[in-house]
Formats: structure tokens, C-alpha cells, sequence
């Protein structure tokens, strides 16, 4: 075993990997560790509403500037061992040297995880900063891909962008990097949040024009309120669509109706994904069970897995 770390032995746990590659479309379903008390119950509370959905897996995000790293693992290791789900770990290389990082692993091998979402991640305080390397740490996301590769007999995720990274320079540079993390030992990759399926759509044929077949997952989240817009380009590192924005202009003085419109543009966003032949579907839940649920619903899912 490289590193010293524990083993991570064959079958403990599927590999999402293969399961992407297999089954699909897999659903999955992804949540943020909670730094409240109260947040902590909102989590639990949305896995074990989402759990009888039987989703493909679950994944657990990283905070900015691993914040919530030592909270990502734990919320990962109670998934993987009070759980039905199978669940997948989140880990990025700001301010974490090569040790930490190492670390992590190893606990997150130790509690029988195998599968990886490894992202570069973002500057603490301003997604947009400056990204600064830790001076004994990674600097690109192809390393850390590496380094989890090493560790043992882990399954990697990486990051993709629809529209293309904020810090990319141009498309094509966002696809070569996205082709370098997949050849450095990347199994498959989760996109961004979109809301046109026109984009997902690009990059997939942007990444097949380049010679790459990694499998790539659909990131998705409903509108549930207007803030979601106001607030998309930061999350999603994507301007929000304008036709879409304007329908939601239309009922903006309307809770209610802009979150049936939420649910119904995510719904046909994903029936279509789904007849294109998308390998999985990944809803961004932000620790909430309702709007997934809807959406999961819709498309009758129950009925393909």
C-alpha cells in the first residue's frame, strides 16, 4: 500500500465509477456539512427523507478553504456506516499541505470510503480570489487526483464546467484541463450546477472531440426563489440564461410560482439530459429534501432503477 495508509479493500464499496459507467443514468443526490447544531438536524433530517429514494450514491461537500473539513469526513464516515447510502467524500487542496491531505485519506479509507470527489477548490472568503498554493501542498487538480490515486483503491471524481471554469482562460483550455485531470487517473466527473441543457451538451462534445470518454455526471439544482439567480453565477461559475431569467421575472412577486417554475424547468431539463443519454444525474440539494423529492417525482424515477 502506497503512502502507509490503510487499505481500502476491493468491494467494501462500489465503485461509482463503475457504477456510472454500468448502470446509468445513476440519481444521486449531493449535501454540505452543517456548521450549526440546528444545520446538523436539517442535514440529517434530508438524508433520511432522500435514503427510501434508493439513490445511485450521496456525496459530501468540502468547505471553502477546507473549513469543514474535519466535519466533511465525519458526516462522510456516519453516512458509510449508519446508512443505506453510499456515500462520496469531497476533498480540496486549498490551504491543506500534502500531509493533511494524506491524512484525510487515510480516514476516509479507514472507514471502508473509496470513492473521491477531488477539486482543486476555492480561495477561502472569495470564491473569486486569488488561488493561492499552500506551500506544501498541490497546485492543480491533476495532482490531487494523483496523490488519492496512490493512496489505494480509490474511485476519483473530478469537476467539470458546462460553461467553463471562471479562471480559464477560454474553452479550450477548460477542456484540455478537464482531459489532464481525467489521463492523471479521474474515473468520472460531476458538472457544475447549469440550467440549459445545451451546455451540458457542449462540453460533452467538447470532451469527445478531445479524445476523452470519462463519464460525465449532470449537476443539477432547481430555483426555488429568485436569490438562487441573483446568486447563480457564483455558484455555478455561469451567467444565468436570459430567456429562463425572464420567465422568472414574469412571476418574480410569486414564491410560490417561481418554485413550480423551479421544478418544472429542472424536471424537462433532466427528461432531456436523460434522452441525450446522460450518464448520471446529480441533485445539489443545499441540505433539503422537498424540491429533489418534486423533481425526482417527475421524472419517475422509482420506475428506471
Amino acid at each position: 500500500m502506497a503512502l502507509g495508509l490503510p487499505s481500502v479493500l476491493p468491494g467494501s464499496q462500489p465503485s461509482i465509477g463503475d457504477l456510472i459507467r454500468k448502470t446509468g443514468p445513476t440519481f444521486s443526490f449531493e449535501f454540505f456539512p452543517p456548521k450549526t447544531a440546528d444545520g446538523e438536524r436539517l442535514l440529517w433530517q434530508a438524508i433520511r427523507e432522500l435514503e427510501p429514494l434508493r439513490p445511485s450514491f450521496v456525496s459530501i461537500t468540502y468547505g471553502a478553504g477546507g473549513s469543514t473539513r474535519d466535519t466533511t469526513v465525519a458526516v462522510t464516515e456516519r453516512i458509510a456506516t449508519e446508512t443505506t447510502l453510499l456515500p462520496m467524500a469531497h476533498l480540496t487542496a486549498v490551504n491543506h499541505s500534502v500531509a493533511e491531505l494524506r491524512n484525510v485519506i487515510g480516514r476516509l479509507a479507514a472507514a471502508g470510503v473509496r470513492n473521491v470527489l477531488a477539486v482543486r477548490g476555492d480561495p477561502p472568503g472569495n470564491p473569486m480570489g486569488e488561488w493561492v498554493r499552500h506551500p506544501e501542498g498541490v497546485l492543480y487538480a491533476e495532482d490531487l487526483v494523483r496523490l488519492v490515486k496512490q493512496a489505494g483503491d480509490f474511485s476519483i471524481g473530478v469537476a467539470a464546467f458546462p460553461y467553463k471554469h471562471p479562471r480559464s482562460p477560454d474553452v479550450a483550455s477548460d477542456t484540455g484541463y478537464f482531459v489532464r485531470k481525467c489521463r492523471a487517473g479521474a474515473d468520472f466527473a460531476i458538472t457544475q450546477m447549469f440550467f440549459d441543457a445545451d451546455d451540458y451538451l457542449r462540453l460533452r462534445d467538447r470532451v469527445a472531440a478531445a479524445g476523452c470518454d470519462t463519464p460525465i455526471v449532470a449537476g443539477v439544482m432547481p430555483v426555488t426563489r429568485m436569490a438562487t439567480i441573483e446568486r447563480s453565477e457564483q455558484l455555478s461559475g455561469a451567467p444565468f440564461p436570459a430567456a429562463l431569467a425572464a420567465r422568472f421575472e414574469r412571476v418574480a412577486d410569486d414564491p410560490e410560482a417561481v418554485r413550480r417554475l423551479g421544478i418544472e424547468q429542472c424536471s424537462e431539463m433532466c427528461r432531456r439530459l436523460i434522452d441525450e443519454g446522460v450518464p448520471g444525474i446529480h441533485f445539489i440539494t443545499l441540505n433539503r429534501s422537498t424540491a429533489t423529492r418534486e423533481v425526482w417525482q417527475n421524472l419517475d424515477v422509482g420506475a428506471r432503477v
